[in-house]
């Protein structure tokens, strides 16, 4: 059983887990500004290529608990759609999160996510985290359904 400083979500999606995952972990930086401008004002590459290593930089809106976060890609597998990265929040490491999509019979896919803090104190911040998770993933997918030809 996850305490209050881990938790795990497995979303069902009707995309299929590539344009998914190349939305949502490799191009996230992109889409948030334009998808989520209630949580991030403007984002950017820092460091890296965009693989393992790289950073990435986002100004966050006022309506968050932090300025900035900064999110380094510690593995990334994009054939079979998995990665691992740290978020730091103003200076401070937060979380580490896992991410695998597979795909499923029916063309779409299942997004595993696995979130464990570090440091962060009390169950209201981790459910801020699960809830964004659940929003980011949820806002990708009606985006990608709207634009079928997005991330082929």
């Amino acid at each position: 059983m996850a305490s209050t400083n881990s938790w795990t979500l497995e979303l069902e999606s009707r995309v299929s887990a590539p344009r998914k995952f190349r939305a949502t972990v490799m191009d996230w930086h992109t889409l948030a500004p334009k998808l989520a401008p209630h949580i991030v004002d403007s984002a950017h590459h820092v460091e890296g290529d965009g693989g393992t290593g790289s950073v990435r930089h986002y100004n966050c809106s006022s309506a968050m608990p932090f300025n900035v976060m900064k999110k380094k890609v510690e593995y990334l597998d994009v054939d079979n759609c998995e990665c691992k990265y740290t978020i730091e929040c103003d200076g401070v490491e937060t979380s580490t999160w896992h991410i695998k999509m597979r795909p499923t019979a029916n063309g779409g896919s299942v997004a595993k996510v696995e979130c464990t803090s570090k440091g962060v104190e009390g169950k209201d911040m981790m459910l801020k985290a699960k809830e964004s998770a659940t929003e980011m993933f949820k806002t990708v997918e009606a985006y990608l359904i709207a634009n079928p030809n997005a991330y082929n």
